[in-house]
């Protein structure tokens, strides 16, 4: 096709592009590949590629489905491709390829879906930045100096970049809407149970985390939405049903003048950045020139009981990962095996009982009992994305005493010990006052969105986290098609990276 660029198109795009003939899959793929040999070095974003199969699965037979000859990549962690690299970002896992696809990742491929490649994760996708020891970190195509978030960093920065169109990312505390925000992309995290968890597991993260994408446009993430949603029977949750296709939404007008929540105000009590503050409030403005009824409203739950049992699950996930770990390699994991944080987090879960963390989970249930009745008066709840802008390559690796510090608490095996003490609530408050908003949505189950609405004076772009009651995902579909029509939507091909 005459004047085609690759780089410019999102995958409803492509797609069209290529039932229409006007070019071949191919010529697409192809294109993609040499984007991401072009743009990889710098940025780090793909850590495996599978090139030659992908060449020999077009020039085979011809895809079928809505997203045919769509080139993505999938995150490495939890959308297992057969025969792909499956470590989760860590040394002890580096050369685990996936036995078999996962049920996301089937689907996917079923749609048409050209996997090519896996993008990077922080150590078993813990951190809201992608640094991994063993792989080394992503950097955001808006500045290499700063990070693109996590855990689905790497997939961010390959769509942010021109790579794909789409990428896989999951959120289990944020980490589809952390890197939507720095990243300036669209990211929703679906409602609990709405998108495939099998075939081997039935949850992730007790609930907390479900499966999507990050893309360049609205569309592409309510058309990817109908081809995972509703097409498993074996999670351990349900999400309520949706009539319609979501694509539907795109075009809907809102039917009413919406009821709608917002504050700018940290749930920990911690600062925010002013530009991430002036982000909200645009928004704000924006939504009232609409005719939207606009409050401002903190959400009724308890910030620092959603925090601690927030990262009482990341205690016990870890915890029980390492276990799983020993059975896949058939010895124990040991500090060498993983980076220090890791090892103090498995530690901390080992000390925690169990009837603590069951106390710790009923606290979920008790958050989404009131955002349920919260969302009876307010369609939608609007806060930052993160509290603070993006931060600099390096900036959390620990120095030589805080190394010497956890490796010798977890020598010690003091974990019981740091669970008695306020240190562990003073950790806790300061591991996420960067990023306290999004949690909330993955404790109760509620469907939530980051959308670019902002940048700073730098250029870098700043997200707005807007969530929804749950099974609203059409809601919040809505109001980002409105949002993306208007001048508050930030284009993502106006970074540096998007320019070569």
């Amino acid at each position: 096709m005459k004047g085609f660029v690759y780089k410019h198109y999102d995958a409803t795009g492509l797609a069209a592009l290529i039932r229409a003939k006007e070019v071949t899959e191919k010529e697409v793929l192809l294109e993609a590949i040499t984007r991401i040999e072009g743009m990889n070095p710098a940025l780090n974003a793909v850590i495996d590629k599978a090139y030659e199969a992908a060449i020999k699965r077009v020039d085979r037979t011809p895809s079928e489905g809505p997203f045919a000859g769509v080139p993505m990549l999938v995150k490495n962690i939890n959308q297992e491709w057969k025969g792909a690299l499956a470590s989760e970002g860590s040394r002890v896992l580096h050369h685990h390829r996936a036995p078999q696809d996962s049920t996301y990742t089937s689907l996917l491929k079923q749609s048409g879906m050209n996997v090519i490649g896996v993008t990077n994760v922080p150590e078993f996708a813990l951190m809201g930045f992608t640094e991994p020891v063993q792989y080394g970190a992503t950097k955001n195509p808006w500045n290499v100096n700063v990070t693109p978030g996590g855990s689905s960093g790497g997939s961010a920065a390959a769509v942010a970049s021109g790579m794909v169109p789409i990428a896989g990312a999951n959120d289990g505390g944020g980490s589809i809407r952390i890197p939507a925000a720095y990243c300036g992309l669209f990211g929703l995290k679906p409602t609990r149970g709405r998108t495939p968890m099998g075939p081997i597991r039935g949850r992730a993260w007790q609930g907390a985390s479900g499966d999507h994408i990050l893309s360049k446009t609205v569309r592409d993430s309510a058309a990817v939405l109908d081809v995972l949603a509703g097409k498993e029977t074996t999670g351990a949750f349900r999400a309520p049903a949706q009539p319609d296709a979501y694509t539907t939404s795109l075009e809907k007008p809102l039917a009413k003048p919406l009821t709608i929540a917002y504050t700018v105000d940290s749930p920990l009590g911690t600062p925010v950045d002013e530009e991430c503050r002036k982000a909200v409030l645009r928004t704000v403005r924006w939504l009232e020139a609409q005719g939207h009824r606009v409050e401002e409203k903190a959400a009724p739950v308890d910030g620092l009981a959603i925090a601690k049992s927030y990262m009482t699950l990341y205690y016990g996930e870890v915890a029980a990962r390492l276990t799983e770990i020993e059975s896949m390699i058939g010895r124990k994991v040991t500090m060498r095996d993983v980076e220090t944080t890791t090892w103090l987090l498995g530690m901390l879960g080992r000390a925690i009982t169990a009837e603590e963390f069951v106390l710790r989970m009923r606290t979920w249930d008790e958050a989404a009992i009131h955002m349920e009745a919260f969302h009876k008066t307010y369609d939608l709840y609007i806060t930052p994305a993160t509290a603070m802008l993006q931060a600099e390559i390096g900036a959390f690796q620990l120095t030589k005493t805080e190394e010497l510090l956890l490796q010798l608490v977890s020598k010690l095996k003091a974990g019981k010990l740091l669970l008695k003490t306020d240190m562990l609530d003073q950790m806790i408050t300061e591991s996420l006052e960067r990023i306290p908003f999004t949690q909330l949505a993955n404790l109760t189950g509620q469907p939530a969105m980051s959308v670019p609405l902002h940048q700073t004076g730098d250029g870098l772009p700043v997200g707005v986290q807007v969530m929804g009651a749950k099974g609203r995902e059409d809601l919040l579909i809505q109001l980002a098609s409105a949002l993306e029509q208007s001048e508050l939507w930030v284009d993502v091909h106006t970074n540096p990276f998007m320019k070569l």
